[in-house]
């Protein structure tokens, strides 16, 4: 007997992974590969890029992918060079960056950065389709999908995002045991500003979705209110550092998981009633945001189309944590651009 299959898409989409020896793309990767992200019936081209010196442990990564057998995957090529990574490429997830070692000044962070992400922007727009959908991981990634932005002009602006979709899961998980329930039954969490300490994970609009499907504020279904505006933010904000020093090693699997999320709802699109929380380009008219700065806030996506969430209250609390966390990016904005040249 024959077995109705869905159809299965024309053209395989091609993905572009940098960073691709490390940590993350070792996860990520998998992921990718079975078809997590964009879909179990849409096949994909891989294209891995890392430094030179890392091209011959992506090989061995590639031969990894070769021997899971996957179905989706119609190839996989490594290179060190970025022309050929980028090219015709449908999604960038730019994961590789310069980290910050002992004795390294924040200059130091930003000048390094600065200068990958003009190289990876410039080839993004010599060579990868105009569609393409960008997401900058390697911190600081605001500052960093600025820059590579700036770099890639022939490229829309609302085509570049940074991850905060990872901190927004810690927060989910923080409320969710807070309130012994699932993670998928908080909806609603926004973090607002920048990938860093000065991050504000905010439930003034969240829910917490119960068994019949009712929904409460997540403001009353947890009285304690100065643990949801201290411990938790803090929780949140210092998770990455709690991660480093209980492993030796930074987060890889949860932002790998991050990434798929992050992807896959740009790709199909947010479910009614509910936003997300990315990193774009700010237009100027949501939240006193100043325009051009990456910065975190509460989207809708149909379509492809990532959308602000307009209307929503922001209390004097809340709006002291979003000056504070704006006014670190404005200065990482200005250092960034002045040690580019821009």
């Amino acid at each position: 007997m024959e077995v109705d299959r869905p159809e299965s898409p024309a053209d395989a989409i091609t993905v572009c992974v940098t960073g691709a020896a490390g940590q993350i793309a070792y996860s990520l990767l998998f992921s990718l590969a079975k078809g997590d992200i964009f879909g179990p019936h849409q096949p994909l081209r891989l294209q891995l890029l890392d430094i030179p010196l890392s091209v011959p442990m992506v090989a061995g990564v590639v031969m990894e992918l070769l021997d899971c057998s996957f179905p989706l995957l119609e190839s996989v090529t490594h290179t060190g060079v970025p022309d050929e990574a980028f090219r015709d490429c449908d999604a960038a997830i730019l994961v590789g960056a310069m980290p910050r070692r002992a004795g390294m000044e924040r200059r130091d962070l930003l000048k390094m950065n600065g200068l990958i992400f003009q190289k990876h922007g410039e080839s993004l727009n010599n060579v990868a389709k105009k569609s393409v959908k960008v997401l900058v991981v390697g911190n600081p990634a605001n500052t960093n999908a600025l820059i590579c932005s700036r770099f890639a002009p022939t490229i829309p602006k609302a085509q570049f995002t940074s991850l905060t979709q990872l901190d927004q899961n810690r927060a989910q998980a923080q409320v969710a045991m807070k309130l012994g329930v699932k993670p998928t039954q908080i909806k609603n969490i926004i973090i607002w500003g920048n990938h860093s300490s000065t991050q504000y994970p905010d439930v003034s609009h969240a829910v917490v979705v119960g068994e019949d499907g009712s929904e409460t504020p997540i403001m009353t279904a947890i009285p304690d209110h100065a643990w949801l505006r201290g411990q938790f933010i803090t929780t949140v904000q210092g998770r990455g550092k709690e991660v480093i020093m209980a492993r030796k090693l930074s987060s890889a699997m949860s932002a790998a998981k991050a990434i798929g999320d992050h992807m896959r709802t740009w790709w199909f699109g947010t479910v009614e009633g509910q936003h997300t929380s990315m990193g774009i380009i700010s237009n100027g008219n949501a939240y006193g945001i100043d325009a051009d700065v990456v910065y975190s806030m509460p989207v809708t996506i149909r379509d492809g189309v990532i959308t602000p969430k307009q209307g929503l209250t922001v209390d004097d609390f809340s709006m002291d944590m979003l000056e504070k966390t704006k006014q670190e990016l404005l200065e990482e904005r200005e250092e960034a651009l002045r040690l580019c040249g821009l």
